[in-house]
C-alpha cells in the first residue's frame, strides 16, 4: 500500500508534529506534502523521506509568515496530485483536508480542529470590529471552502470528544477519537530516569507554564494571577505575545524560551509543583506530558482537558476563565494531595504505542469496508 501524509504547514514543533512523527514510524515511506517547509524552524521533519511543498512556499515571507496568505491556502493543498497513492493521510486544523483524490485513493482525516479563526474561535480573532468589517468578504468566502473541503475526506479521526462534536457541529461529519500520542519513555518521574538531575539542586518551588505565546493559550490569564499571588511561575515557550506578555510581568515571573533541550524540558516538569493550563485547547498534549512525569494540573474547566485529567487525583479545575478563577485555586493547592504514581498511571493511557496500536486497526476497519465493496465513507 502506498501512503502519503499531508499537514498545513511544517516551520514549528508542536503536538501535531508529534502525531506526524508518530505516523511516519508506522509508514516510514511515506512522503510529506504541505503547504511551505522552512528546514530551521522544523528539523523534526528531516525524518521523512522526502518534503514536498506547495507553490505558495516561493511568496515572500510565506515560510514564516503563511498567515498573510490565507486566500492562497486553498489552492495551495488542491494543486497536489495524488494519484499514485493507495492512502492519503491528512493532519489538520486548517486547509489539508481541502486535498482532491480519486475515488480510488482513500483519504483519511486526523483532525486537529474545524479551522479556528473561521468557526469556534472567529470573534477571539477579530476582536478589532474595523479588521472585521474589512476581512468579512475574505472570511465568508474561506467558510464556503472549508465547508466544501470538509466534504473531501472519507473518513475523519478526531485527537478528542470535543473535536469530535465540532467536527459535527460545524462540517456534520461523524469522527471517531483516537487520542494523539506522548512518548512516555521521554517523559516519566524522577524515579524513572536513570540521568543525574542537574536541576536537582534548584528550587521545586515554582509553578510551570509549556505553551507557544499566542493569543488563544490565554498566558495573560496565569501572569495576572500569579502577579497577584507573588508565587514563582516559570514560562517555557515564545511567540507573538511574548513581548507584550513580559511587559506586564512582575519579577516572580520567568521566561524561559524555547530553545530548551529535552532533558532540560524534562527536569522542569519533574521539579515544578504543578503546570498551569490557563487556555481552552482541542486537546492538549502538556497536561499528558506533565501528568507521565508525575505532576499535578491546574487548568481551565473547558476543552479537551476534561478528558485527560481526573479532577482531585490528578489536579484541579478553575472556572470562570480569569485571573481571579486561577488565584484562588492556585492558593487552595495542596502539593501533598496528588501522587506521582496516579498522574503516570492516568498519562499512560495516551502513550505512543496506544496510539499507534488504534490507529492501525482504524486503517484496517476502513479497508475491510471497502474490499467488501461498500461505501468508502466510514
Amino acid at each position: 500500500m502506498k501512503v502519503a501524509l499531508v499537514y498545513d504547514r511544517v516551520n514549528k514543533i508542536g503536538g501535531a508534529e508529534r502525531v506526524l512523527l508518530a505516523l511516519h514510524e508506522i509508514y516510514p515511506d511515506a512522503p510529506l506534502y504541505t503547504a511551505v517547509y522552512n528546514p530551521k524552524g522544523a528539523p523534526w521533519a528531516k525524518v521523512f523521506p522526502k518534503v514536498i511543498p506547495s507553490f505558495l512556499e516561493k511568496f515572500p515571507f510565506a515560510k514564516s509568515h503563511h498567515e498573510i496568505y490565507p486566500w492562497l491556502m486553498p489552492l495551495a493543498f488542491e494543486s497536489f496530485n495524488f494519484d499514485e497513492y493507495d492512502l492519503v493521510i491528512s493532519v489538520t486544523s486548517e486547509a489539508a483536508k481541502g486535498i482532491i483524490t480519486k475515488p480510488k485513493t482513500y483519504h483519511l482525516c486526523y483532525c486537529l480542529t474545524p479551522t479556528r479563526y473561521l468557526w469556534q474561535s472567529y470573534w477571539e480573532y477579530f476582536k478589532n470590529p474595523f479588521w472585521r468589517v474589512i476581512t468579512k468578504p475574505l472570511v465568508v468566502r474561506l467558510r464556503l471552502w472549508d465547508q466544501i473541503a470538509s466534504s473531501r475526506p472519507d473518513t475523519y479521526i478526531a485527537i478528542s470528544q470535543n473535536v469530535a462534536q465540532r467536527i459535527k457541529k460545524y462540517y456534520r461529519r461523524e469522527a471517531e477519537v483516537i487520542y494523539p500520542p506522548v512518548d512516555l519513555k521521554k517523559f516519566a518521574p524522577k524515579l524513572y530516569t536513570l540521568h543525574p538531575n542537574p536541576y536537582s539542586q534548584k528550587s521545586s518551588a515554582y509553578f510551570l507554564v509549556v505553551s507557544r505565546l499566542v493569543p488563544y493559550k490565554r498566558i495573560d490569564i496565569a501572569i495576572k494571577a500569579f502577579n497577584k499571588l507573588g508565587l514563582p511561575l516559570k514560562i517555557v515557550g515564545s511567540g507573538v505575545e511574548e513581548r507584550k506578555l513580559k511587559r506586564i510581568a512582575r519579577s516572580n515571573i520567568e521566561f524561559l524560551g524555547q530553545n530548551l533541550t529535552d532533558d532540560e524540558l524534562l527536569q522542569y516538569y519533574q521539579n515544578c509543583r504543578a503546570i498551569i493550563f490557563p487556555g481552552e485547547e482541542d486537546f492538549g498534549l502538556v497536561p499528558i506530558e506533565a501528568q507521565a512525569c508525575g505532576k499535578p494540573i491546574i487548568a481551565f474547566e473547558g476543552g479537551g482537558v476534561l478528558e485527560s485529567v481526573i479532577e482531585g487525583v490528578t489536579g484541579e479545575f478553575f472556572s470562570p476563565q480569569t485571573p481571579e478563577a486561577l488565584a484562588r485555586v492556585v492558593k487552595q493547592f495542596k502539593d501533598e494531595r496528588y501522587k506521582p504514581e496516579e498522574c503516570r498511571k492516568n498519562a499512560e493511557k495516551f502513550s505512543k504505542e496506544n496510539f499507534k496500536k488504534k490507529f492501525k486497526e482504524y486503517i484496517l476497519r476502513c479497508q475491510a469496508i471497502q474490499h467488501r465493496g461498500l461505501t468508502k465513507r466510514v
